[in-house]
């Protein structure tokens, strides 16, 4: 199953653009982080490890979108 997926919406000048950061595979998940006016949105592994990061302005930054994937549940409940 896979992680969380983040949507990011940025000023560029006259208009917006919008960024998605999404875990790729089974076990990852998505973290946001706002440091010294940088928004950063990384893809991390189930040991902690960084597989990538996007990075933003923290002034430019409109919306930031965290948008878990939909969980199955499952069809064996006890009745």
């Amino acid at each position: 199953m896979k992680g969380d997926r983040v949507e990011i919406v940025v000023d560029a000048g006259d208009t917006t653009r919008t960024y998605e950061v999404v875990a790729s595979r089974a076990g990852r998940r998505v973290e946001t982080a706002v440091r010294r006016g940088v928004v950063e949105v990384s893809e991390v592994t189930r040991t902690g490890a960084v597989v990538r990061t996007a990075r933003f302005m923290a002034n430019r930054v409109l919306a930031l979108v965290e948008q878990p994937i939909p969980r199955e549940e499952s069809s064996d409940k006890a009745g």
